[in-house]
């Protein structure tokens, strides 16, 4: 509306207050001294709004509401505003209500209600209006990233009203970022920063920004973005046999780990080719035996590569002896008897934190062979105990019985031939041993 207008609008309205005040004398006067009434309104931006003003008794006063910048927007049932945006609700003595659709932040503000008495009467409502923050964006993500790289996320958002609040989620688990706000006119635009140090873990992670306000109640505002990481590979072999035996088909798999993926895989034997094709069958990461026999024992290695490095893993192979079949019995046992776990053999990833290799041999063959000797050993042992008893008593028993014979008759000899003679149970055969001894 330009000046000629409203001042065209305002002379209006002066003459129509005067006619009012005119027809209003000799009338009681308690009934027009009313305050209107009105309230605080809050709006989320292109939203639409109704502002009410009421009085509870009024003589045929008109109700005025005008904007933040006084302007009048409806006196009574007149439009004095050109704007479409604002249309008249309802209109009579006791109510004024206009709404205000597509509402922008200009429009926020204190508006007021007038009721032209004498004096007149205003009321004062301020229109309270939401910035709704933009979609969030989120900045420096590199891709790929390589495994060991820092890296800063920032995810920013424009446009809120207060400011807006940004959190940070790693897959569904809440992480801290560091927040940071300025201010642009009435809105604030708002920055959070996420510093990572990826690894192999973080591969495939969904990183996501979400915007909390109180204009988004229903459309939560976000943006998500996921983690690539290239890392080197990493490989362990597993086995589809615990005890592996002659005859039996046993299949290696190589599980290889890595970004780029480490396909293919390279099988070697001892340090060699596989020697024989025909029974060792080798389909993608997958080793299989058709039939094992004992020169399959040796030291089987599968190794990965990428273009960030190289990684092994070695299973020792030791194959057994099929064991002797009891005859079926008739009753089955309650119970099934598991394989020794402790003839399992494993792999050796070439990691310097795995050493030293299980020896296969001593698994079963020396465990039968140790004990037969062991018992052989004791069996001589004690033998041999029983015999130093034996011939130690029986020398102690002989020599004891010599030496108290030869002692009768000792004393008053004066040589040994003598007391030999002089002893009990000698003196028949003196003589002879007396030659004897010649």
């Amino acid at each position: 509306m330009n000046q000629k207008s409203h001042l065209i609008f305002t002379l209006y309205t002066i003459y129509g207050i005067l006619l009012k005040v005119v027809a209003s004398k000799g009338k009681p006067r308690g009934i027009s001294g009313q305050y209107p009434l009105v309230q605080n309104m809050t709006v989320t931006e292109g939203g639409t709004v109704n502002m009410t003003c009421r009085v509870e008794y009024n003589d045929n006063t008109s109700l005025q509401w005008s904007n933040p910048a006084q302007q009048t927007l409806f006196f009574g049932d007149k439009k004095a505003l050109r704007d479409n945006r604002i249309e008249l609700m309802h209109a009579s003595w006791s109510e004024l209500t206009i709404s205000i659709s597509d509402v922008t932040l200009t429009d926020e503000g204190m508006y007021t209600c007038s009721l032209f008495t004498m004096p007149v009467r205003t009321a004062k409502a301020y229109l309270t209006v939401l910035g709704v923050p933009e979609k969030p964006e989120i900045d420096g993500l590199t891709k790929p990233a390589l495994e060991g790289d820092q890296i800063t996320l920032t995810c920013m958002t424009q446009g809120s009203k207060p400011a807006a609040d940004l959190r940070w989620f790693r897959n569904e688990k809440e992480v801290k970022g560091a927040k940071e706000v300025n201010a642009s006119g009435k809105t604030f635009t708002v920055r959070s920063s996420l510093q990572l140090h990826v690894d192999r873990n973080d591969d495939g992670v969904a990183y996501t920004c979400k915007v909390d306000h109180v204009a988004l109640t229903q459309t939560p505002q976000q943006a998500t973005e996921v983690l690539e990481v290239h890392y080197a590979p990493h490989v362990k072999i597993i086995s589809s046999l615990v005890v592996p035996q002659e005859g039996q088909y046993l299949k290696l798999e190589c599980m290889s780990k890595g970004n780029p993926s480490p396909d293919p895989v390279m099988w070697t034997k001892d340090g060699g080719e596989l020697p024989d094709l025909d029974r060792m069958i080798v389909e993608g990461r997958e080793l299989t035996f058709t039939s094992l026999n004992k020169t399959d024992n040796g030291t089987y290695r599968c190794e990965a590569s990428n273009h960030l490095g190289t990684s092994s893993a070695e299973y020792v192979l030791y194959v057994y002896d099929v064991p002797t079949t009891l005859p079926p019995s008739t009753t089955p046992p309650l119970h099934p008897i598991p394989p020794d776990p402790t003839a399992q053999l494993g792999t050796h990833a070439s990691d310097p934190t795995v050493t030293g290799n299980r020896d296969p041999n001593a698994i079963g063959q020396h465990g039968t062979d140790h004990a037969l000797i062991g018992g052989v050993v004791a069996v001589v042992v004690f033998v041999t105990l029983c015999l130093i008893i034996v011939l130690g008593r029986y020398l102690a028993r002989h020599k004891g019985t010599y030496l108290t014979n030869e002692a009768k008759g000792a004393d008053d000899a004066p040589d040994a031939d003598t007391a030999i003679i002089n002893a009990e149970g000698n003196h028949a055969h003196a003589e002879e041993k007396k030659e004897y001894f010649i």
